[in-house]
């Protein structure tokens, strides 16, 4: 009945155990924006998927695999993505003079972009198909990636769908699989 009379922000600041004029205070509020924020932004960054970056030396061979071998279906491109979250890690975030010359307005939007293309590999995980491979041995198509476990989830679609495939490594994971045109694509995990 007591806690009744009391207003919510005295009932706040003696939980807290802080004067009332502490809390309310310019100082006081920025700390609790700044925790908002920082609750918001974990939210938002534990609601995104897992993405995968696989690396290929054609994308549109890549495209006919993932879409018409594996029936991956096409994923939006998560949202931290569009806010160059993976890219601030890089040299991509450093200020252009740093980087030795001036750069054109294309370049800087090239390198924020989020290219290549996009497959939901399982519920909140996402593959990321981009160009930069070379050609394996023989020339043929070559899909590289640093992540085990990616290339784990890509060789059970492979299984699942009855892909003609053969491993030749377990550790590091590497394998083979004939697309639709007989042609052989070498998937490799890249161990440091």
């Amino acid at each position: 009945m007591l806690l009744d009379l009391v207003s919510p922000n005295l009932c706040l600041a003696s939980l807290l155990g802080l004067p009332l004029d502490s809390i309310m205070s310019t100082q006081g509020i920025m700390v609790m924006l700044l925790v908002a924020y920082a609750g918001a932004m974990w939210m938002f960054l534990k609601g995104a998927p897992k993405v995968y970056t696989v690396m290929v030396s054609d994308l549109e061979v890549a495209r006919r695999f993932y879409e018409g071998m594996l029936n991956l279906p096409a994923a939006e491109v998560p949202l931290h993505y569009y806010y160059n979250y993976e890219q601030t890690l890089g040299t991509a975030g450093l200020d252009p003079l740093y980087m030795g010359g001036a750069t054109s307005l294309a370049n800087q939007s090239a390198m924020s972009s989020p290219e290549g293309l996009w497959y939901q590999l399982r519920k909140n995980t996402q593959l990321h198909v981009v160009g930069g491979a070379s050609l394996g041995h023989r020339n043929q198509q070559r899909h590289v990636c640093f992540d085990h476990n990616c290339l784990e989830y890509i060789l059970m679609r492979v299984q699942l769908g009855g892909v003609q495939h053969k491993i030749r490594n377990e550790k590091p994971l590497n394998f083979l699989v004939k697309d639709y045109d007989n042609q052989v694509i070498e998937l490799a995990e890249i161990d440091d």
